[in-house]
């Protein structure tokens, strides 16, 4: 694997570590990103509900060892996870069970969702769209499973000069702050927003509000705090709360986002 392209054997080879404290690759996006986006997509929830009596359905693509579904079913949602990695759904079941939540896991590809149209409430896909080679076909296959007037709920990283040294760069090479494997990430995979509008609005779903996802703190704090943690100095969980990730107005490196998907 070059790198210049995405390696996603890490969610087969090391999916027993999702919710392992001392894996840079899973516990980033438990302690970091996971809190913020999640505390986001409930205001969204709140005031845009889904139509419908009952829990809403929610379809969570590409669901890894489960943080997002498991945060949707405490939200009331009713989730089934999809994944291509059958030992991350291992892992997002003995965590679902041992946390009492009622989460249906199904193996399947984001390019070829195994249900039929019209057969969720909500969607979301988060940390996926930069790891496909077709994300058009990935947003295609959520709009076509989504209800008219359905929630779509997203996150991915925006190609600029800023996210390739903060992701290929800080968080993925240099030996002094990477934390994640080589080749997690490559640059020419990252989406800018106006390319995800076109995607979205391309399948019928019109786009709603965009944040950036970002630490808020000073970024050579940021730096130091990644080579503390790189040198064992201090823990992910710790990490995760010195750089405090939060919505944004600077979309420069992530960005999550919703869109709605329009009536017939």
């Amino acid at each position: 694997m070059t790198r210049n392209s995405v390696d996603n054997s890490l969610y087969r080879n090391r999916a027993a570590s999702w919710w392992d404290d001392d894996d840079g690759a899973f516990s980033t996006i438990r302690h970091f990103i996971n809190p913020a986006r999640c505390n986001w997509f409930r205001r969204v929830l709140e005031v845009r509900p889904p139509s419908g009596a009952g829990a809403p359905t929610l379809i969570d693509v590409g669901c890894g060892g489960g943080y997002l579904a498991e945060e949707f079913a405490r939200m009331g949602c009713r989730v089934t996870g999809v994944d291509a990695a059958p030992e991350s759904l291992t892992a997002a079941r003995r965590h679902s069970a041992a946390s009492r939540l009622d989460i249906d896991y199904v193996g399947g590809r984001a390019e070829r969702l195994p249900f039929p149209a019209a057969s969720f409430d909500l969607a979301a896909c988060c940390d996926v769209l930069e790891h496909v080679d077709s994300p058009d076909i990935v947003i295609a296959e959520i709009a076509r499973v989504l209800r008219p007037g359905g929630l779509f709920f997203f996150d991915t990283i925006n190609r600029t000069l800023r996210s390739r040294i903060a992701v290929i760069g800080a968080m993925q090479n240099w030996r002094a702050t990477a934390f994640v494997p080589p080749d997690t990430h490559a640059y020419r995979n990252f989406i800018k927003p106006r390319e995800l509008k076109w995607m979205l609005e391309t399948n019928r779903l019109i786009p709603g509000e965009m944040r950036g996802l970002s630490p808020h703190c000073h970024p050579l704090s940021a730096l130091l705090d990644l080579h503390r943690r790189a040198r064992g100095a201090i823990s992910f969980e710790e990490l995760g709360r010195r750089l405090a990730f939060g919505p944004s107005g600077d979309l420069s490196i992530s960005y999550i986002g919703y869109a709605k998907k329009k009536a017939p």
